[in-house]
Formats: structure tokens, C-alpha cells, sequence
């Protein structure tokens, strides 16, 4: 059965999230705070019945979905091609440091999802890996059930949501951010994905 329902959840909080770096590939920890956002987001995923997660091998992402896993009792897959964008030569670096040794570059990124950091991925290059995941999930030899769940990070998951809806690339920009742990739900008709929730998740 190939999956009518995706849930793409980003992983919790980090160290550097909390210190504002730029992470990419950059295998970064959760906090205490990520952690229990992990925790907390276990009722509400837990309500989709997912027959599956798919994780990033970054272990932010994979430690946010064993908590849900463990908790649960789904399989867990890894598949480094759910990785969050890599931003080559700013990895690290603090928004402002950017800003200063690549003056203008970083707002060109946040307005072109075809434009990629120096060393870096475009949007458009991130979400065509993450495209091929789901891509296998729907081929007919897939027999995944009904809903899977893919923990990974919040550059992809705004990425892969605009390809999965077919949206014009020049338009990328305008969807929003997703918070650490919150999650975007698609479900799949007529052979078309169609966005039933995005950004939502437990706060506290």
C-alpha cells in the first residue's frame, strides 16, 4: 500500500539552534529543551498512526524520531537523503557573520530557492533528494501503509512541501518557517498532494 497521509516533522531543539548557528550538515545535538519537545509532540503524532519514520541520519533527526518510535512501536528507517540543506561555507557561522563576510548573500538565499550558498545546495537541489523518498514510498511494489512520518529538518521540509504541491519555484520563498518539533501533514488524492496542516505542533 503506498501512504496516503505524510507527516514531515523537524527534529527538536539544538545547541546550535539555541546559539543561532547555522547548522546544515553539521551534526549538532539535541538540547534538554529538544529533548522534551520530542516528548511532548508524542500524543499528537502519535494520533496520525503512522505505519512508519523515515529519518535523517543527522542524529538530531534521528534521535527526535526514536523518541516517537520507541514510544510508539513503528519501524524506524534512516535515509540520508531526508539531510537538511547544506550550506557549504556558512555552515557554523552565526546569521550575522554571514552577513559580514558574504554581504547580500544571504537575503539573495532566503528569496531564491534556486540559488545555493557558496559550496552549498539550492532548495531546489534539496528537494529533489528528498523527493526521490517519497518517490519510492509511492511505487507499487511500496508496501509502507497508509501513513508514514519523515523527522527531518526545517529547510527540506518547507522545500519538499512546495514540490509535493507543485507550487512555482519563484514562490518557494513565501512559505513560512517550521518551528523545532512542529510538522507539516499532507494527504495524497487523485493522485495529488494536498496541504492539510503546516507549522502545527505542541508548544509549551
Amino acid at each position: 500500500m503506498s501512504p496516503r497521509r505524510l507527516l514531515l516533522w523537524r527534529h527538536g531543539e539544538t545547541d546550535y539552534n539555541a546559539a543561532g548557528r547555522m547548522q546544515g550538515h553539521l551534526d549538532s545535538a539535541l538540547t534538554p529543551v529538544g529533548w522534551n519537545q520530542a516528548r511532548f509532540a508524542v500524543p499528537a503524532l502519535a494520533r496520525f498512526s503512522p505505519d512508519l519514520v523515515i529519518a535523517s541520519d543527522l542524529r538530531r533527526a534521528t534521535d527526535t524520531a526514536t523518541v516517537l518510535t520507541e514510544a510508539i512501536g513503528v519501524p524506524l528507517r534512516i535515509d540520508k537523503r531526508l539531510r537538511e540543506t547544506h550550506l557549504g561555507e556558512w555552515q557554523g557561522m552565526t546569521g550575522p557573520e554571514v552577513d559580514a563576510a558574504y554581504p547580500g548573500e544571504r537575503d539573495r538565499w532566503r528569496t531564491d530557492a534556486a540559488w545555493a550558498p557558496p559550496g552549498g545546495e539550492s532548495r531546489v537541489d534539496v528537494a529533489g533528494r528528498a523527493g526521490e523518498v517519497v518517490n519510492d514510498l509511492l511505487q507499487p511494489n511500496s508496501d509502507v501503509g497508509d501513513a508514514v512520518l519523515l523527522a527531518s529538518h526545517g529547510g527540506l521540509i518547507v522545500a519538499l512541501t512546495a514540490k509535493l504541491l507543485g507550487l512555482p519555484v519563484e514562490i518557494w520563498p513565501s512559505l513560512g518557517g517550521i518551528m523545532n518539533c512542529h510538522w507539516v501533514e499532507l494527504g495524497r488524492r487523485d493522485g495529488k498532494w494536498r496541504l492539510h496542516a503546516y507549522n502545527a505542533g505542541i508548544t509549551g
